[in-house]
Parts: C-alpha cells; structure tokens; sequence
C-alpha cells in the first residue's frame, strides 16, 4: 500500500508541474503579443483646391407680388381675367360700376369748358386774376378727382404676370375685405437665403447661385445674387440674400421648394479621408494620428472645414505632405511606435 501511494504521489506532481509549465508559457505567449507594436494603415495627405460652396433650401417667390383693387367699395361691372391666366402690363383686369366715373368726367369737361371761355375774357380784359385762378383750380381738381376714378373703376394690371387669385365675381358689390386679383410676376423670380453669418464677407451682388428644385428633376437653373440685406438675425445668426432667376421659360412657379448651391470660390488646403479622424470623449474637438519617420505617431488636434463626401477639409493642424494614421487608431497612444502596414 505504501508503494501505491508514493506512486500516485509521483503522478500527481508530475501532472502539476506539467500544468503549471504550460500556464507559465501561455502567459509569455500572451505578454509577447501585449507588447507587440500595433499594425495600422496610413495615407499621406497633400493640398488640394476644395470648392467653398454652400446648399441652402429655399422656396420660390414671385419677383413681384401685387394685389389689384379699388380705392374703395362699388358694383364689379365686369371681370375679364381668371386665375391661371398670364396677363400683360396695363392689361384691363376688371371694370367696377362707371356712374361716378362719368359725373366727374361731365364735371371735368364743364369746368374745361368754363376755364377756356374765361381765359379769353382775361385776355380781354373783361376779367381779373384771381376769377382766373379760381376756374383753373377747379378744372385741376376736377381733374385729379376724373383720372383718381378712372384708375379705381378700370383695373389694370400693374405688371407681366399670372392671376394667382380671384376673390370676387362679376356682379358682386366690392365690400374691401379681399383685394379682386393677385398678380404674381413669375418672369423672373426670387429665393431668400439664410446664409450664416461668417460668410458674410464672402457674399458679393452679382454672384452665380445654382438651383435645383425636387419638382423638376434633373434640370439645373441658374440665378444672380440680386441683394444682400444688411442687418444679421440674432436669433439665428444668419442675413438674408435674395437671388434673382430669370425664368424666361415659367418653369420655376411660386412655392417650388428648392435647394441653391453659393460658390464662395476656392481655397487651397489639405484634404483627409473622414475615417481618419478621430473624435475626443466629452469634447466637440478633433484629432488624427500623424505617422513619424521613426514610426511612432503623434495625437494631433485638427480644425476642419468642409465635409466632402467621404473626404474632410482641414483648416489647421496639418502640413502638405503628412503621413496619418487611416486604420488601426483603436491601440493607439500619442507617442506609441508602431508597425505599418504596407
């Protein structure tokens, strides 16, 4: 019995310090590859010209908007244009009821009469002055008061455009709650623009805007900065820019939403692959990694700018030229060497 237990004694040991052995070189094993140098990939990054555009959502607007109606309420005699029906400038849009109309025009036409018969009794001498001066500014008035009602019985469109609205039909008594018609001037329009604040200084009057609307798929329209509005909302931080489009052909109509791109011009700057950068915990900061000649990486903050596509523009922080890290940044510590995958 004592032979059996020291040779089960013996086993056991062995068996222990087999297993101990293996655990001591799996614990090598695993500190060997802990103090591996990280594999990461890495682009170099030069200069490019980056396009300083903006996209900016607006809605079309009638160039000119005007509501036609009288001075004050009649009968509508007569209504000669409907909603949808392209008008011309001076074009007779209605006519109201002509009664006043034709006694300030016997009014006009007596005292006409009456001042040319005692403008020749002036110049005979058979009258003075100030009669003289009397009859003609009771012609003049009588004038005024003729061409006030022509105005306001025979309505005309004030512009080139499309009736947008009809509010009233023939025979009704125009009782001043709506105007009778909305003329919108569609040859040309206008968008209004919010642009922020720090492009303040780059907006210039004359400048080419491109748009777009979701209504008109694939056609690009071109339009002109028309004014630049010269207070900023502090709300929002942004001023107003209205562009001008000519429209020759009426495609773009009043309430189209659209989208219009404003090219600042061109700056050179160096241009990184997004996937590069990376962003600090509990910051809005931005950092990539740049790959030394020595092959360790140095944690360097960046200012971007532009987003295009998969692509970032880079204000400050790095040099025509520089190496980073595009791959693997998850190991990462400034000042850390590395392996670099080729």
């Amino acid at each position: 019995m004592k032979t059996i237990f020291k040779t089960m004694f013996v086993v056991a040991a062995a068996v222990v310090a087999a297993s101990c052995s293996n655990m001591t070189g799996k614990k090598a094993e695993t500190a060997a590859v802990a103090v591996a140098d990280p594999t990461v990939s890495v682009a170099q990054v030069f200069v490019r010209e980056v396009p300083q555009d903006a996209v900016y959502t607006s809605t079309v607007q009638a160039f000119v908007k005007n509501n036609i109606a009288p001075q004050s309420g009649n009968r509508i005699a007569k209504i000669n244009a409907e909603i949808g029906d392209f008008v011309k400038k001076g074009q007779v849009l209605a006519e109201m009821d002509m009664i006043q109309l034709h006694q300030a025009e016997l009014q006009m036409k007596n005292n006409e009469i009456e001042l040319a018969r005692l403008r020749g009794l002036f110049d005979a001498g058979g009258l003075s002055q100030s009669d003289l001066d009397a009859i003609e500014l009771a012609y003049k008035v009588s004038k005024a008061q003729y061409d006030n009602l022509l105005e306001n019985s025979v309505l005309r469109s004030p512009v080139d455009g499309v009736i947008t609205a009809r509010n009233y039909d023939q025979g009704d008594m125009y009782t001043m709650s709506a105007p009778l018609f909305t003329v919108e001037q569609i040859v040309p329009v206008k968008l209004l623009i919010g642009v922020s604040e720090s492009d303040y200084s780059k907006v210039k009057k004359g400048d080419s805007v491109e748009v777009t609307a979701d209504a008109i798929p694939g056609k690009t329209f071109y339009g002109k900065i028309n004014r630049i509005y010269p207070t900023v909302d502090p709300a929002t931080r942004t001023f107003t820019v209205e562009v001008k489009i000519d429209n020759a052909y009426k495609t773009l109509r009043p309430g189209m939403f659209v989208r219009a791109t404003v090219n600042f011009g061109t700056n050179n700057n160096v241009v990184i692959p997004d996937v590069a950068v990376v962003k600090q915990q509990g910051s809005g900061e931005r950092f990539v990694y740049v790959l030394n000649a020595d092959n360790t990486v140095t944690y360097k903050k960046v200012v971007l700018g532009r987003r295009m596509g998969s692509e970032y523009e880079v204000l400050e922080g790095l040099e025509d030229g520089d190496k980073i890290v595009i791959g693997g940044q998850i190991r990462l510590k400034d000042g850390i060497k590395v392996i670099v995958n080729e």
